[in-house]
């Protein structure tokens, strides 16, 4: 059976967050077409994982025989994100702007599973794993768009998640989600709601895709 380890980060609840409603169409059709699969869920809002401590920074560093009992708890923390990580056939990551970046709770949830010597650098225990990022935003942040300089989202979860630990990342951007709730914005209804369909039907795709590729190969 396939493991997916799907992550959501924004605060706002079920379909008002554009992004938890794209991780489920993605989700629900990873369940569709592999019933029986796993699937390891964190909400990151409602249970956020605590923050890099100087004893969860330095118990990686020590042997284990030698940690502290303060080290030893902290890592135990660590251990349980990262060994979800690796056991993880795919990845589901929600993670919507936040004053142009991720949500700090993503943050300290990457923060944990970067882990040089296992998860990062030569490494890399879950290179490979295919990652697929929903990035939505309120705006418009592409090539060519008044914004584009402040795009911090793709370009650090891409280095992260990429360059460090070696997974195999994609994207899907549903923007302009705040379209509907500005007036000033109300000539982008359109554009966002096209934003917000292909976001869903590649979501979708996606989930079914990775779902029949994988479940054969972890049977």
């Amino acid at each position: 059976m396939a493991t997916l380890l799907h992550v959501d980060s924004s605060v706002l609840p079920g379909s008002a967050s554009a992004s938890r409603s794209v991780t489920d169409a993605f989700r629900k059709a990873w369940e569709e077409q592999h019933p029986e699969g796993t699937v390891i869920y964190r909400d990151l809002s409602a249970n956020p994982v605590p923050h890099i401590t100087a004893d969860a920074h330095s118990a990686v560093f020590a042997d284990p025989s030698e940690h502290t009992p303060e080290q030893a708890a902290a890592f135990a923390a660590r251990l349980e994100f990262i060994e979800e990580l690796e056991q993880a056939d795919a990845v589901l990551i929600g993670a919507p702007m936040y004053n142009f970046s991720i949500p700090s709770t993503l943050k300290a949830w990457l923060d944990n599973v970067v882990v040089v010597g296992r998860t990062a650098g030569d490494t890399q225990s879950a290179k490979g794993t295919p990652v697929t990022v929903v990035a939505s935003r309120g705006g418009a942040y592409g090539p060519g768009t008044p914004r584009e300089g402040y795009e911090y989202v793709q370009n650090y979860l891409g280095a992260v998640l990429k360059d460090m630990l070696g997974l195999d990342v994609e994207f899907i951007v549903p923007e302009l989600t705040m379209a509907p709730h500005m007036p000033a914005l109300a000539d982008l209804v359109p554009l966002f709601e096209a934003s917000r369909d292909k976001a869903l039907e590649d979501a979708a795709a996606k989930g079914r895709t990775l779902a029949e590729q994988l479940a054969p190969k972890a049977a």
